[in-house]
């Protein structure tokens, strides 16, 4: 964050958003959050539905993850060696 985050409007913050939110910032922490409803509001409802999107869709290992790692490590090896 820099000075110029403390006067940011909203749409110069929203025009920076996906780069906060995706950026693995303490986006709640920044200066704009502070003072607006309005942008607070916008980071709820975005973390509601990223949230529901990973409910939908949970992460899982693909099936033989662990034989297809032992593969990848090996193959490196035998790279490295020749």
């Amino acid at each position: 964050m820099n000075k110029s985050d403390n006067n940011m409007s909203c749409a110069e913050f929203q025009a920076h958003f996906p780069e906060l939110f995706g950026g693995g910032e303490m986006i709640g922490d920044h200066p704009h959050l502070q003072r607006c409803n309005l942008c607070r509001a916008l980071l709820a409802d975005l973390n509601a539905i990223a949230e529901a999107a990973r409910e939908l869709f949970p992460v899982e290992d693909p099936p033989h993850a662990d034989a297809l790692w032992e593969h990848i490590e090996s193959a490196i090896s035998h790279e490295s060696v020749a």
